[in-house]
């Protein structure tokens, strides 16, 4: 039997998804010293694979008034039984995503509720959950792939209690990242998750912007708690321009009060670095951070380089490594989904405080999730990878 909506479902066309993208406002802060022009996307061809777009400065998104909700509708008049969605029923590389319209609308446990995805967007953990990297403590294939989701409720289970359809939200839908992720993702029109790992999408935010926070702000965030780190320490951020990194900088300047913060990238995003709160940007072409005379209290290590960072950090001092192999005293570190700490940082997001950055490059539209794909493991996206519009 179908189910009637009463919910407007806001997805703007395809074409006009630069429309959406980041943009500063005129308040802009003044230490923000780059120049982010607008983006025009030219009309792709769906499916097609090429990658080898132009280099664009880096958007940072500043506080600034959200996109409205009526932008552009598509009326959704009853949940249908089939959805598009990108699929891989084996492991393997970009090779083996397929799209599918004909995959099942996921069904809508008690505590979940159903969203309508909007904008999603892609994560490291993707990428390796689909070379079968953690195949023993995965769900069964075939998988739709996606942890992040920007979309609004259609639909709520009889056991959630704060959402109701029509809200709109974000959230990475899987709680715990490498143990039975979710068989239905965000790479699809719709998603079932869990209220408790979802929050109220920032007022000032539009879905791209809200698309590319979740797992990567929660990392950030937990991963400085898990370290101790409070007001008066410094850091270190290994690749401080990545999508966990450029989100560790400010949140360690804003939300936990850190004394000095230092920063890892290439020689073109230094000045990035330094526009979210980097009081030394280092250039990891040019320089050997372990070899430099000042030490820290943490060191987030968000590319792999436990060995070396194990040298830079103080007496006493931590070191959290997400990815790569472990050097005492550095601890491995994975992200636990939980939308209380989204809840707590949403303040800080809609005052403009903490800013999400999404890569220049994107967003690409549902057609390209191949070649967002292959952009992503280059291991030179800016900030997040975002998918948008998603049909």
């Amino acid at each position: 039997m179908e189910t009637t909506l009463v919910s407007t479902v806001t997805t703007p066309k395809l074409g006009t998804s630069h429309s959406l993208s980041p943009k500063l406002s005129p308040q802009f802060s003044p230490r923000f010293s780059l120049t982010f022009p607008e983006i025009t996307r030219k009309k792709v061809t769906p499916l097609k694979r090429n990658t080898s777009l132009p280099h664009i400065p880096v958007r940072v998104s500043a506080n600034s008034q959200g996109a409205p909700a009526s932008a552009a509708t598509t009326q959704v008049a009853s949940l249908p039984s089939k959805m598009k969605a990108w699929v891989h029923g084996e492991y393997g590389g970009v090779d083996v995503l397929k799209f599918n319209d004909q995959v099942s609308v996921p069904e809508v446990k008690e505590d979940q509720v159903l969203i309508k995805v909007v904008s999603a967007a892609l994560n490291p953990v993707d990428a390796k959950r689909r070379q079968g990297k953690f195949k023993a403590t995965d769900s069964p294939l075939p998988t739709v792939p996606g942890y992040d989701v920007a979309g609004v409720v259609v639909k709520v289970g009889s056991q959630v209690k704060d959402l109701k359809e029509g809200d709109e939200v974000y959230g990475n839908i899987n709680e715990k990242a490498l143990e039975g992720p979710k068989q239905f993702g965000s790479l699809a029109e719709y998603t079932a998750v869990e209220e408790k790992l979802l929050a109220l999408k920032p007022k000032n935010l539009d879905f791209v912007q809200a698309a590319g926070l979740p797992l990567a702000i929660e990392t950030a965030y937990e991963g400085l708690e898990k370290t101790g780190f409070s007001a008066g320490k410094s850091i270190l951020v290994l690749n401080g321009a990545g999508g966990v990194g450029s989100l560790v900088i400010q949140l360690a300047k804003h939300v936990f009060g850190a004394s000095r913060i230092a920063a890892t990238s290439s020689t073109g995003k230094l000045e990035l670095l330094k526009s979210l709160g980097a009081d030394l940007a280092i250039d990891y072409t040019k320089e050997e951070f372990e070899d430099l005379p000042e030490k820290f209290d943490v060191i987030y290590d968000a590319i792999g380089q436990c060995d070396r960072a194990v040298k830079a950090v103080k007496e006493g001092g931590s070191v959290v490594a997400l990815t790569g192999a472990v050097t005492p005293p550095g601890f491995r570190f994975v992200v636990t989904s939980n939308g209380n700490v989204l809840k707590k940082l949403n303040p800080y997001l809609e005052s403009g405080k903490v800013k999400p950055v999404v890569d220049p490059k994107g967003p690409f539209p549902f057609s390209q999730v191949v070649e967002a794909f292959s952009y992503l493991e280059t291991n030179r996206a800016i900030g997040k990878v975002v998918i948008h519009p998603i049909p």
